[in-house]
């Protein structure tokens, strides 16, 4: 597919088939993942990608501190708050993902099983994790962006998904722990990659999208 199209096509995959991504490719999407731009061409990102054995005692290591509600230690704070308008959007977001799965909001169970889904990285194959040096402040975390952005649309310019996530790095300290990764690193975020499962129900749904004239302005 055209570069137009591979990003308007991309969404987030929250359900994976176990089938592994071979050698080649994984690499192929690191390689031009890392042809972004970086302020005066520091290229800040560092990334640890986990599979097989490892990954799953790392979703069990995970599981358990968010089942038991453990105190989160995110390296980079998660918001505590939103404008009206970003509230409101983010509230029907939740809703319209809820009513894809056919959960109630009142269904606490199975909400907590769709939160807890991200701590077993959505059943995906591998979870990728993006690192940059401690040091550095908001314009290499501008520049871990851009990697980002780079790398999930390069996989999915092979038919591969992905999900970027938050919640998973909440327990930063013991990720970083359990992978030997020195403390003094920040872990960005988190992404669950894999190929898509068409029949996982949760893949029907994609957010929606604002209007141009809602956040664009011409002179």
């Amino acid at each position: 597919m055209d570069a137009y199209e591979n990003i308007k096509s991309r969404k987030s995959i929250r359900g994976f088939l176990p089938k592994l991504i071979s050698k080649d490719v994984f690499e192929r999407v690191i390689e031009v993942a890392k042809n972004c731009p970086s302020y005066t061409n520091t290229q800040p990102w560092e990334i640890v990608v986990v599979s097989g054995e490892k990954k799953e005692e790392l979703s069990k290591k995970l599981l358990k501190l968010a089942q038991i509600h453990t105190p989160t230690n995110p390296d980079l704070p998660l918001p505590t708050c939103w404008p009206s308008e970003m509230k409101k959007r983010t509230r029907d977001h939740g809703v319209r993902r809820l009513n894809t799965l056919g959960i109630e909001r009142s269904n606490k169970e199975g909400i907590e099983r769709l939160r807890l889904m991200n701590f077993r990285f959505y059943n995906a194959p591998y979870a990728v994790f993006l690192f940059m040096d401690g040091s550095l402040g908001d314009w290499s975390l501008f520049d871990m962006g851009l990697f980002t952005q780079n790398f999930v649309l390069a996989a999915h310019s092979h038919g591969i998904g992905s999900c970027i996530q938050a919640s998973v790095v909440v327990y930063s300290a013991e990720i970083k722990e359990f992978l030997n990764v020195p403390k003094e690193k920040k872990l960005m975020v988190c992404i669950s990659i894999g190929y898509p499962d068409p029949e996982n129900k949760i893949n029907e749904y994609r957010s929606t999208k604002k209007k141009i004239d809602e956040f664009c302005l011409w002179y």
